[in-house]
């Protein structure tokens, strides 16, 4: 069963929200960042406007980095490596879609180190310029055929500031919404993970709609690159809605210190604690949603299923993996960020030996139950309060380099976790599955004790673990660590 190496598709789809819908569910006043996250008096209609700009930021900026992912699988091995034999042609174009998660850590402490000094409202518009840039530009790349091996490297660059982009968005985008508003900070913080997969389906409709619009050779000849050209249109309208934000008032008040400091040496000398145990908190995350999203559908294919039966089942969980998301992050602001995690981590554990052998039942309906208990469930318990949590870890004049750079190193499992499962599936055969499993349900516990071994965050002033003129930075540093 397990003869052939499997091929990696990447898709993960998600539900579109209208934006009448996000506008219903945003605040009109909300309370300052400061304070008791619980009880926080009236403010302005800013914190509308800061998730509104980090959800709608999110989907364009992952619309753009997983267009990529997606064509990867189906467009650029016949582009770009159209000279070599299949298999390492599909290799060759997966390996660029790697670079990006690979790059992603840099982006984070680039733009972490200027938004932690300059402030977050500026990284993020040069984060969306720069990515909507590669992407279209990606759209106007020569082929091989035009300018030889120029093409495929060009790629690999453009790919990579794509990584860049993506990496320093999130930190930004959670920071944001977090630090416009304390009350109910897991939930306006969450929008910005609920953005990526939103921004998976808009890029996966646009590569289908203009392959079905104009046929299979007129889209491996040009088509394929009307999604990328677009980029820049949608590049318009993220400015516009950006643009509109002010700064948070957290990182306005302490703007004048955080200029003195050095962000990615403040975390590593009063941080290491919290960036170690942040890691492991969101690598099972990671490690899950790359198994569910990815690996899923060229295994689901092996055994039986055409790929559009498990496509309508990664459809349907992803969209209600959104109500998870939000779900989950609220009831952690009321519960706690560790025990939803914890428990999340523990329940995904027994569920991954359960996992394959719904799979290979070989009943549709049993496979998109699989899918929905895992993606829509379990998942999002232990994804969806990491925004806020990441952003609690930290203080202000450190909080975009250390959220960032925690987030995108755990964020290596989805990147990984697909092609090592597929190099098991193929050297071990029959017991690939129980092993894959067994290494799921390993990155799980990893993940339980890391978030066992923090302290609870979801009542933390986030205003009280700056540091004041002559504070003890070690003292305060430590307060996130039990």
């Amino acid at each position: 069963m397990f003869g052939k190496p499997l091929t990696v598709v990447i898709y993960m789809p998600n539900l579109a929200l209208k934006p009448s819908e996000i506008r219903a569910s945003l605040p009109e006043e909300e309370g300052p960042a400061m304070g008791n996250p619980s009880s926080a008096p009236p403010r302005t209609p800013q914190l509308r406007r800061a998730v509104a700009s980090a959800f709608v930021g999110s989907v364009i900026e992952y619309y753009d980095f997983l267009l990529y992912a997606t064509a990867s699988a189906v467009v650029f091995d016949k582009v770009f490596f159209s000279n070599l034999d299949p298999l390492a042609a599909t290799v060759a174009s997966l390996g660029t879609f790697a670079t990006g998660y690979l790059a992603r850590p840099l982006g984070g402490i680039v733009f972490g180190h200027f938004g932690d000094r300059l402030g977050r409202k500026r990284m993020l518009v040069l984060t969306m310029t720069l990515m909507g840039v590669a992407s279209f530009l990606i759209g106007l790349l020569p082929t091989p055929e035009q300018i030889g091996t120029l093409a495929p490297i060009a790629l690999v660059l453009l790919r990579v500031i794509q990584g860049i982009a993506v990496g320093g968005e999130w930190g930004g985008a959670v920071l944001m919404s977090a630090e416009h508003a304390t009350g109910r900070r897991g939930l306006w913080a969450s929008f910005t993970n609920a953005g990526a997969p939103l921004g998976m389906v808009l890029s996966t409709a646009a590569l289908s709609g203009t392959a079905a619009l104009v046929g299979e050779s007129a889209f491996l000849s040009w088509g394929w690159r009307v999604p990328f050209l677009i980029s820049i249109v949608l590049l318009g309208v993220g400015l516009f809605v950006r643009l509109r934000v002010e700064e948070t008032p957290v990182f306005a008040a302490v703007k004048d210190q955080a200029r003195r400091r050095v962000p990615l040496a403040d975390v590593l000398r009063h941080h290491p604690k919290p960036l170690v145990l942040g890691v492991g908190v969101g690598l099972a995350a990671f490690v899950v949603q790359g198994t569910l999203t990815t690996y899923l559908i060229a295994y689901g294919v092996q055994v039986g299923f055409t790929r559009q039966t498990v496509l309508n089942g990664l459809t349907l969980s992803s969209a209600l993996a959104v109500i998870g998301i939000l779900g989950w992050s609220a009831l952690s602001d009321r519960m706690g960020r560790r025990p939803i995690v914890i428990a999340g981590a523990l329940v995904m554990a027994v569920f991954s030996f359960a996992l394959f052998p719904m799979v290979n039942s070989g009943s549709a309906a049993v496979l998109t139950l699989a899918l929905v208990i895992g993606q829509s469930v379990i998942h999002p318990m232990m994804y969806g309060p990491l925004a806020a949590l990441y952003a609690e870890l930290f203080r202000t004049q450190s909080r975009y380099t250390g959220a960032s750079l925690g987030y995108q190193l755990s964020g290596l499992g989805a990147g990984l976790a697909p092609v090592i499962f597929a190099q098991i599936a193929a050297a071990t055969g029959n017991n690939a599955t129980i092993l894959i499993s067994a290494t799921m349900a390993a990155f799980c516990l990893l993940t339980a004790v890391c978030t066992l071994t923090l302290r609870e965050t979801s009542r933390q002033d986030l205003t009280a673990i700056g540091v004041p003129p002559g504070g003890a930075d070690r003292d305060q540093a430590a307060s996130a660590t039990a």
